[in-house]
């Protein structure tokens, strides 16, 4: 709290001294001065609702952000209303694109692609799976329509919207002749909450997931293997910021621009965030605390 007031104070400050040199107007109260001088530094970053990597590094970004002197808010929605705020100016930044498959639908629609500028990509190792229990009877998706009611003739998914939904629904199921299968969407939580029931249960239970994702790390799970393609090969997460995102952040947009975070350490912030204490709602302190264990690879990000 004491942080964020302080992120005001120092806004407000600024802001009354550019209209003093404006001689009373408002014009310049927000965007860039001359010279590149951020006068505006309140971010809003859009983040989609279930992907916890995410969400991680979002809340990353506001800490280091907000230690920086900005006022950032983090604001959930899907990812076509996520892209379509983008676009907008609504959202500041996104930081969450899997590409060049994943989310590739909301970057055809030239209403958002025309308004939206690509920052970079901070992972490369992204890959979309269809996970069961470790000790399911079957390695392949090859193998699941004729051991699908070992499975109870259901497949666990996420929110209809996604990406992976679009993929499970036009590449996976008829690739694999999974139509007699039950192919169940509603959300993340939703689908997390059934692998762990299941799991707990000691029964078989095949979910649409992702890597990286803590998931992982939490349960005992494998990926089957896709020997057709049908979920595409390894992809790169992406930031993506507004139309005038670099012209109105030209600080906070090199540092963004030049992010990069392996899988292994977005596992153990995942991990801190959401593993530890599941029923956590505020990550402030536990962001905070990875920082400080991680105090060298943070300040390297705004060097």
């Amino acid at each position: 709290m004491k942080k964020r007031f302080m992120s005001i104070a120092a806004m407000t400050m600024v802001s009354a001294v550019v209209l003093t040199a404006c001689g009373g107007s408002d014009s310049g109260s927000e965007g860039t001065a001359e010279g590149g001088e951020e006068t505006s530094k309140a971010m809003t970053i859009g983040v989609f609702n279930g992907w916890p990597e995410g969400e991680a590094v979002s809340e990353l970004w506001q800490s280091i952000l907000e230690e920086k002197g900005y006022d950032v808010e983090l604001e959930y929605a899907d990812a076509g209303a996520a892209f379509t705020g983008l676009a907008a100016g609504d959202y500041n930044v996104v930081m969450d694109v899997w590409l060049p498959q994943t989310h590739a639908e909301y970057l055809d629609d030239s209403d958002i692609k025309d308004n939206v500028t690509e920052l970079g990509a901070w992972n490369d190792e992204a890959v979309l799976t269809i996970a069961v229990n470790e000790d399911a009877p079957i390695d392949s998706l090859d193998e699941l329509a004729a051991n699908a009611d070992k499975f109870d003739n259901r497949l666990i998914g996420i929110e209809a919207g996604a990406g992976l939904t679009k993929a499970t629904k036009e590449e996976v199921i008829p690739g694999y002749g999974l139509e007699d299968m039950d192919y169940l969407t509603s959300s993340t939580p939703a689908m997390l909450s059934e692998l762990e029931s299941k799991l707990e249960a000691d029964e078989n239970v095949a979910v649409t997931l992702w890597r990286p994702h803590w998931a992982y790390d939490e349960f005992a799970i494998k990926d089957l293997k896709d020997p057709k393609g049908t979920l595409g090969d390894a992809e790169s997460i992406y930031s993506y910021g507004s139309s005038s995102f670099k012209e109105d952040f030209p600080e906070a947009s090199e540092w963004i621009s030049n992010f990069t975070m392996d899988s292994e350490k977005l596992f153990s912030l995942e991990n801190a965030m959401f593993n530890d204490d599941k029923d956590q709602s505020d990550y402030d302190d536990v962001v905070e605390k990875w920082i400080s264990e991680n105090q060298d690879y943070v300040d390297g990000l705004t060097k």
